[in-house]
């Protein structure tokens, strides 16, 4: 299993950047795809990016491309979200998730989770 733990949330104003970091404790982090879901309150978990083993595919929900980018160090078995342009719409808590088998782009791979972390966009 893997242990996932996420850093980097809070409160920002609108059109400011955020990094999320997330650390994972497992022996081969390599094996994993890694992404980055998000939940408001009162909505349903959503995937935001999501990158591939090695690192040379990404995938980006619709309403984050172009703003958010998504990149992993598998020496450092961390990956980052760089979130820019926020928008008060981004305020959600945003989870960090791994996947040991399945395509790396679909939300079902998934079965384990960090805590979250809360990221809120003041207007």
């Amino acid at each position: 299993q893997v242990q996932l733990v996420e850093s980097g949330g809070g409160l920002v104003q609108a059109g400011d950047s955020l990094r999320l970091s997330c650390a994972a404790s497992v022996r081969t982090f390599s094996n994993y795809a890694m992404a980055w879901f998000r939940q408001a309150p009162g909505k349903k978990r959503d995937i935001v990016a999501a990158v591939n083993w090695s690192g040379d595919s990404t995938y980006y929900a619709d309403f984050v491309r172009g703003r958010f980018t998504m990149s992993r160090d598998n020496a450092k078995n961390t990956v980052y979200l760089q979130m820019n342009s926020l928008k008060p719409e981004d305020t959600a808590v945003y989870y960090c998730a791994a996947a040991r088998f399945g395509s790396y782009s679909s939300p079902h791979a998934y079965s384990s989770w960090g805590q979250g972390t809360q990221v809120t966009v003041s207007s």
